[in-house]
């Protein structure tokens, strides 16, 4: 079996079929039609299995049997057998995600539920910093100490954000990120407390309208972790907390 055949059988496996379903099924796609004897001459399954395989796929829709002597099959055309896999691959998916729906639904009338999550890895850190800024419709505070703590992405939304008409206050003692959250208009820059100057560890601080914050820290490798919270009792106290500190007061340039 060539490399691509292999990758052929694999995509097919994910779509539902088994591995001999697969082989059986592309074997007779290259012959037309043909026998038992004929499909294991071309492929790896034993031709004591390919009689059942092929009453498999037959149930499946995607083969045709001749009760000839010996009997014969035939596959179903390319475009019938993409529409059976397609539908049924649908029913498997609304099957799935139906249940999980379900579940959701009954967790969610749990008297107790998380209102803090952690977050690992720069890149999901970003992605949950975007989805949170995306939520915005009050007010936005934004701080981040490194220049590569502010991505594109993030960079992108502020200013859909500003432009949408949200309050925009950025924090950071790093001159470059200073002038690009300066940049946007409407937004207001500031540098944090004196005191931080000495900060080595933390990352980035995200508070949107007052139920939406996220902080995290960086390790020693420049890994980050972040916890979040959005419209939970935490995070709108922790807000609160923050707000009523100098964490959020100007600091001297």
């Amino acid at each position: 079996m060539t490399e691509s055949e292999g990758e052929a059988v694999e995509a097919f496996e994910r779509l539902g079929l088994t591995s001999y379903e697969a082989k059986v099924f592309i074997a007779l796609h290259r012959l037309g039609a043909g026998t038992a004897r004929d499909v294991a001459d071309v492929t790896d399954v034993p031709r004591s299995q390919v009689y059942s395989v092929a009453e498999s796929l037959e149930e499946r829709g995607l083969v045709e049997t001749q009760q000839s002597n010996p009997i014969r099959y035939r596959p179903v055309s390319l475009e019938e057998g993409q529409r059976i896999l397609e539908e049924r691959f649908e029913r498997e998916r609304e099957r799935a995600f139906d249940y999980v729906d379900a579940v959701k639904q009954e967790a969610t009338t749990e008297e107790t539920q998380e209102d803090i999550w952690t977050v690992r890895s720069r890149d999901r850190v970003d992605d949950r910093v975007v989805d949170l800024l995306s939520q915005a419709t009050d007010k936005i505070v934004i701080g981040a100490r490194l220049p590569e703590l502010l991505t594109e992405s993030i960079e992108r939304t502020l200013e859909e954000r500003a432009a949408a008409g949200v309050s925009v206050l950025a924090i950071s003692r790093d001159d470059g990120i200073r002038e690009r959250l300066g940049a946007i208009d409407g937004a207001t820059v500031e540098t944090p407390p004196p005191y931080r100057e000495g900060d080595q560890r933390s990352g980035r601080i995200v508070i949107v309208d007052d139920d939406g914050i996220l902080l995290s820290v960086l390790d020693d490798d420049g890994s980050e972790t972040a916890i979040w919270s959005s419209g939970s009792l935490f995070a709108s106290v922790l807000i609160e907390l923050i707000e009523a500190s100098d964490e959020l007061q100007p600091g001297s340039e």
